[in-house]
């Protein structure tokens, strides 16, 4: 495949969020901000990685361009996510942004050390938290240039 991210093809986003109220606001962020980036909403790890693997009900599932990571998840920790999509082949070329509220530095670290692309705390002010979606989408998608999907 193509490489996606040429500043003017939409990428696929897959965001991995248990709270409804960060999801809204992730989507509204997108959606206010006039993104062209199809966000895809999963809200737990293991539903994650079945996404991910194209398993089940996601057989047909578009892998993401980026995947925007909580950590505090249901099922499958944030941090089992990570370390899954980094230790597989196909999936460890896809950018994930961790997007959390811990500012714990232990979860900082241990994030970098699964390889995380980006550490990215969540702000809890509805405005700083669009601006901080939205720097994230102008880096991936008009400064950093992605590797074609897997």
């Amino acid at each position: 495949m193509t490489a996606p991210a040429d500043g003017k093809s939409p990428i696929e986003v897959l965001l991995v969020e248990d709270d409804p109220g960060d999801v809204l606001m992730t989507q509204e962020a997108f959606d206010e901000h006039k993104l062209r980036n199809r966000l895809t909403v999963v809200s737990d790890g293991a539903e994650a990685l079945a996404y991910l693997r194209q398993e089940g009900k996601y057989e047909n599932a578009v892998l993401p361009d980026l995947i925007l990571l909580d950590l505090n998840l249901p099922r499958r920790d944030g941090r089992e996510v990570l370390e899954e999509i980094k230790a597989d082949d196909k999936l460890r070329r896809i950018p994930v942004v961790i997007l959390t509220t811990s500012q714990a530095d232990e979860d900082i670290l241990r994030s970098y050390q699964l390889h995380a692309n980006a550490y990215v705390t969540k702000p809890v002010d509805f405005d700083r938290f669009i601006a901080v979606v939205r720097q994230i989408d102008e880096f991936f998608v008009s400064v950093v240039k992605l590797p074609p999907r897997p």
